[in-house]
């Protein structure tokens, strides 16, 4: 038996299409990794994020907060201060990182042969 998707097999409205990253997005789950015991500055966040240019971190912190995973406090100080935060909603995404990391502690050698075979054979 051969399942066929027809072109209405992917809904518009489903809601995976509304999810708040894709499951390659690097920085968001990193950044709920560093948000975990709470909140940080942009360049506090940099730090561990040694790889995200400020670019990719402010449009990645701005995607986060528009869908409600993050607060962004700006405090009237000279010089001004911003603290980033996970919301409840934030946070309950930490055990979704965690089942990745998981994930790819137990098959990350096989997916790297993977592409290595792939990558030799093409």
């Amino acid at each position: 038996m051969t399942l066929r998707l027809d072109a209405d097999a992917f809904d518009p409205m489903c809601p995976s299409s509304a999810m708040p990253f894709q499951i390659g997005d690097k920085w968001t789950g990193m950044v709920v990794l560093c948000l975990e015991h709470g909140p940080l500055r942009f360049n506090e966040l940099r730090v561990p994020l040694r790889g995200v240019t400020p670019k990719v971190l402010a449009e990645t912190l701005r995607a986060m907060e528009r869908d409600g995973l993050v607060t962004r406090t700006p405090y009237d100080e000279n010089p001004p201060r911003v603290e980033y935060a996970l919301t409840p909603l934030g946070r309950s995404l930490l055990a979704l990182v965690e089942a990745a990391r998981v994930w790819a502690r137990e098959h990350l050698p096989d997916l790297l042969a993977a592409r290595a075979s792939y990558d030799a054979a093409g």
